[in-house]
């Protein structure tokens, strides 16, 4: 699919995922056996729309890039279309324009809307990504099959936290022990 068909397809897939309905975000932790670079030793926010789409961003990829006006880094989104600016940021009330809802009071977006609205007066808690990281209808359930991933609960202390840095061992060490305590 050409990149301006896609970003038009993902922006009608995020006015699909409507301001109201519930957060749905998860975090997708990469077992040390899965070997995509793109996702190697990654924590991926993502949320799913009600048509079984999945989209999100890799938390712990900072770059050497800054925006403009924004003192924070860049971040790799995931391997989805990198020219594409996408917000994950804090809101108390749901942003005009079309955005994931994935925690409450916490929205993902790439809605220039949004992103317009978001530079001329920043969110508290706000962090931009370079891309996003996005699943077919039943590719990330194969994955997760396949064994690919560990899920955790989404959490604002996770996706806002200031520094990356082994983000990727601590939530594989408390995946990992979950996973230990789970009933046999």
């Amino acid at each position: 699919m050409r990149p301006a068909a896609l970003l038009l397809c993902l922006v009608a897939l995020a006015a699909a995922a409507q301001q109201h309905e519930p957060p749905n975000a998860v975090l997708l932790v990469a077992k040390p056996e899965l070997v995509d670079p793109n996702f190697r030793e990654t924590v991926v926010l993502v949320t799913q729309t009600a048509d079984a789409h999945t989209v999100g961003v890799i938390l712990n990829r900072p770059t050497e890039r800054r925006m403009e006006g924004y003192p924070e880094p860049l971040y790799a989104g995931g391997p989805v279309m990198e020219g594409v600016i996408v917000a994950l940021f804090e809101a108390d009330e749901p942003p005009a324009a079309s955005a994931f809802h994935v925690l409450e009071r916490v929205y993902l977006s790439m809605h220039p809307d949004n992103l317009g609205a978001l530079a001329a007066r920043p969110a508290a808690r706000m962090r931009l990504y370079a891309g996003f990281s996005g699943w077919s209808p039943g590719q990330l359930e194969s994955e997760l099959a396949r064994n690919g991933w560990y899920v955790l609960p989404a959490r604002e202390a996770v996706i806002f936290r200031k520094s990356t840095e082994g983000m990727w061992h601590e939530l594989l060490e408390e995946a990992r022990n979950r996973e230990r305590k789970k009933p046999a």
